[in-house]
């Protein structure tokens, strides 16, 4: 082979090199689906404001092979995830999912049961889809009963050491009252990084 045609064909083989390399890079990418409530669809401030949007930011620094899918909802229950979970583990099929619901359930005095039932299935379907589970624990304001509010809060405790799943004692913890809005429910913007870190503890050893 003369100089020229070894050129041409080094160069020929170069460039199917550089064809396959955007296939490659997106083969590698992996999703987090954060399946949640209005607590992470950046209810009442700006979405790029959430502590979803800055955990993206967070990851493309730190582990750029992940992407983040928010299939949250406002006003989502465990009872409305439970119905759409399935689709939405065939669409993204991600490889990490955080469950964010429950507090609008205990907010509407859901059975404790029925909670319960429903948080189970969403971490079954998604364990048998071969996804890594980390469950977000909700807490209740304490006007809503000392009974219930403290079968609530247990409940995520003892659904994560039950099925073996990461989880976070409380999603909000350490906010203040002055970092919540008007309606005392849901965070302001000042608040949403100190969401993302106390997500960010428990998400790291997942990635």
């Amino acid at each position: 082979m003369d100089a020229m045609k070894f050129s041409v064909f080094f160069h020929s083989i170069l460039l199917g090199i550089f064809c396959l390399l955007p296939g490659i890079s997106s083969a590698q990418e992996q999703t987090i689906l954060i399946f949640g409530d209005s607590l992470s669809a950046a209810y009442g401030i700006p979405r790029e404001a959430g502590w979803v949007s800055l955990l993206q930011q967070e990851l493309q620094r730190s582990h750029p092979q992940y992407q983040v899918v928010n299939a949250s909802l406002s006003g989502e229950t465990t009872s409305g995830g439970r119905q759409r979970i399935a689709a939405a583990l065939r669409q993204y099929r991600p490889a990490i999912i955080l469950l964010e619901l429950g507090a609008n359930d205990g907010l509407r005095g859901t059975p404790i049961a029925s909670i319960e039932a429903n948080l189970k299935s969403l971490i079954e379907q998604s364990r048998s889809s071969q996804v890594k589970v980390l469950l977000l624990g909700m807490q209740l304001p304490p006007n809503y009963g000392e009974e219930y509010t403290a079968k609530f809060k247990s409940l995520y405790s003892k659904l994560a050491q039950q099925h073996h799943v990461a989880w976070v004692p409380f999603l909000l913890d350490g906010i203040t009252t002055e970092q919540f809005q008007a309606d005392r429910l849901h965070p302001t913007a000042a608040a949403q990084e100190k969401i993302l870190r106390t997500v960010l503890k428990q998400l790291k050893p997942l990635l």
